[in-house]
């Protein structure tokens, strides 16, 4: 199968959709999908997928990209999401990032591949009375296709994250079968309750990371002279999972609602996450690598679809899109 990837990022979903990867001691095995296309406008983005892909991804505007008639069989992509994000309060939805999944539905109707993923922040799901969602959905069904989706946990697949986020998946409406959401593997949710992987064995040894990820004890006394509404310090439980990973890792503060990890809690010793706990924590292998500064490690890693919830995606189009 011929797949079509726009808003590449860094190549997370790529990775789960095409397969051939290990996480936290399991093999991924091959979907039997080539990518013949990924594309981002960001070129450290570009330059990380370019590390670790055969196929090159090239740096571009997803309006200037253009495409044949099945092209491809898969069309996915994560349009930007930070105009719906529920973190940022000055968010415009209507602004031109927040068009982009116009972008997306246009190159669908050029390609008419058997099969699309979208995936987004919730908030495309529920902002303005679902204006956006429903808007996607009535532009794709018009185009052709029976439009499902779902709000999945990265958690309930083996990913040591509880991220939550919109997939919208089509199927074109030639095709007789019906797509069905894979089922959680873990959590309350799966069928024998397994509980949720722990952050604990993904984590490096305390003693061994540098002292640039530990907050200042002026950091740690600010959270403690603050408002008891405005406190943060949200440090995670070892033995489960991290709250979201964002994009915006670089700058995590103790005041912010972003997860940390509480070290040594007599002397009052937090830190952030190293980079390479970040993209373990997102399911990417540890032979995954990064380019650019750590600034734009994390803000790949945070930006990235986990490779391990895309490959149960794809497991499931395989079942629908076999002869």
């Amino acid at each position: 199968m011929k797949a079509v990837s726009l808003f590449s990022g860094c190549g997370g979903a790529d990775l789960g959709l095409r397969g051939k990867f290990h996480f936290n001691g399991k093999g991924y095995s091959s979907n039997g999908v080539e990518i013949v296309h990924a594309s981002d406008i960001d070129s450290k983005s570009v330059l990380t997928y370019n590390q670790n892909f055969e196929i090159p991804a090239l740096i571009a505007d997803v309006k200037n990209l253009h495409f044949g008639l099945h092209s491809a069989d898969i069309v996915i992509g994560g349009f930007p999401c930070q105009s719906f994000s529920s973190v940022n309060p000055t968010k415009n939805p209507f602004d031109s990032r927040g068009q982009l999944y116009n972008e997306f539905v246009r190159v669908v109707q050029e390609i008419e591949p058997r099969f699309f993923v979208g995936e987004n922040v919730r908030g495309f799901f529920s902002l303005k009375g679902g204006f956006f969602f429903k808007d996607f959905e009535a532009k794709m069904k018009k185009t052709g296709y029976r439009v499902c989706h779902a709000i999945l946990r990265a958690a309930d697949y083996g990913v040591p994250q509880l991220r939550d986020r919109l997939f919208v998946v089509g199927v074109r409406n030639d095709l007789p079968r019906e797509f069905i959401f894979p089922h959680p593997l873990f959590g309350d949710g799966s069928r024998d309750r397994i509980p949720y992987v722990p952050i604990a064995s993904f984590l490096d040894d305390h003693a061994e990371v540098g002292e640039k990820y530990y907050f200042s004890q002026r950091a740690v006394d600010g959270v403690k002279r603050a408002k008891k509404n405005m406190k943060r310090a949200l440090a995670q439980d070892p033995n489960g999972p991290s709250l979201t990973l964002t994009s915006h890792l670089a700058k995590v503060s103790l005041n912010s609602r972003d997860p940390v990890l509480l070290v040594d809690a007599r002397r009052e010793r937090y830190r952030r996450f190293t980079p390479r706990e970040a993209a373990r924590l997102q399911s990417f292998p540890e032979s995954f690598s990064f380019a650019g500064s750590e600034s734009d490690a994390y803000r790949q890693i945070g930006n990235a679809i986990p490779p391990v919830v895309m490959w149960h995606i794809a497991r499931a189009a395989k079942r629908i899109l076999r002869p």
